[in-house]
């Protein structure tokens, strides 16, 4: 009998140790939901879509029968730069969908097996299977850095899936062959990394410096921007994806003809090799960082269609998270360009 009594204390315990370690465990993964949802809450819901290749993490905001917006982020700079942006287009009725791009973030491939390519085409891809996936056949592109060059690309390719583009820094498209001839030597300065990452050197580095790095591309970048170290952490937690240095080495080595691309984006690049004129209604931006191209006169005439230009004083390269109310402003008189 006694025995019997322990062993159904025993069992009591268990069940209550049981209880302890499940309730600890919901209350700590709400927590850890909560504070998800706190991070990304400016930008709407964090959602994931399988889209070409990839497996796409997205945060959508605003009203689903809106006028659609996509913002697309650059290097090293994350959906993030958008988190003033996308409640100004909200208020505006706009829908607004923010990927993570490629090697960034949750966005993650669908196969071990497929490269790891960051050459502009196959961005720009991505970007067209994602509308693809969620049914929009047209949108308002918007971006700046590598997500700039993305949207232009966009517009090149594929003018019918856009009503409308807004670029920081212009007319981006990457010509091969114009990047074999080198530049005046303050210019070839400002491209350091670039070099860096051309070497083995430079890739192990980056790899065991990614924090840290990024940090210092972001102050170069936008020396006049006092952002804090939870600004910035909540970014950097986007380079721990798994492909992140594979795709940001190709980048830029592909750029250099270093590395080659993939044959499937070959008739693409050959396009985009002719520099076509872009004829969606359209906003450049220029900031400091543009230094002399500013003004905007350098590619101003491949916009061919309805077009404006504009110049931020006082402001870096990462726009839209420096002067959001600038940035979201453009979208919305992109919508009604004369």
């Amino acid at each position: 009998m006694k025995t019997t009594q322990n062993n159904k204390n025993s069992f009591v315990n268990r069940s209550a140790s049981k209880m302890v370690l499940i309730v600890t465990l919901f209350f700590t993964f709400t927590a850890i939901n909560a504070q998800a949802e706190k991070q990304t809450s400016s930008l709407g819901t964090l959602k994931q879509i399988n889209a070409g290749l990839l497996n796409v993490g997205y945060t959508e905001a605003g009203p689903s029968t809106g006028k659609p917006v996509i913002l697309l982020h650059g290097w090293p700079y994350d959906i993030h730069s958008y988190n003033e942006v996308v409640p100004i287009l909200v208020a505006k009725g706009y829908r607004v969908i923010t990927p993570y791009l490629r090697g960034s973030g949750t966005t993650t491939f669908l196969s071990k097996d497929t490269f790891r390519n960051g050459q502009q085409a196959a961005l720009a891809s991505d970007i067209i299977a994602l509308m693809d996936a969620l049914k929009i056949d047209k949108a308002i592109i918007g971006g700046f850095d590598w997500g700039a060059r993305t949207a232009v690309v966009m517009a090149a390719l594929w003018p019918e899936r856009l009503t409308g583009l807004v670029a920081v820094s212009g007319y981006l498209v990457v010509n091969l062959e114009a990047n074999l001839k080198p530049l005046p030597p303050t210019a070839e300065l400002g491209w350091w990394y670039q070099y860096y990452f051309a070497t083995e050197r430079g890739k192990l580095g980056y790899t065991q410096n990614t924090y840290e790095f990024n940090k210092l591309i972001w102050k170069i970048a936008s020396p006049l921007w006092n952002f804090d170290k939870a600004t910035y952490d909540q970014t950097a937690q986007s380079f721990d994806n798994p492909d992140h240095v594979a795709i940001v080495i190709h980048n830029y080595r592909w750029r250099q003809s270093l590395e080659a691309g993939e044959s499937k984006y070959d008739s693409l690049e050959k396009k985009l090799s002719l520099r076509p004129e872009i004829k969606v209604p359209t906003i450049t931006i220029a900031s400091d960082f543009d230094g002399a191209n500013a003004d905007g006169k350098a590619y101003a005439n491949k916009f061919t269609g309805k077009y404006a230009h504009r110049i931020l004083k006082g402001i870096g390269h990462n726009v839209p998270q420096e002067d959001p109310k600038a940035f979201a402003q453009a979208i919305i008189d992109v919508d009604n360009l004369k």
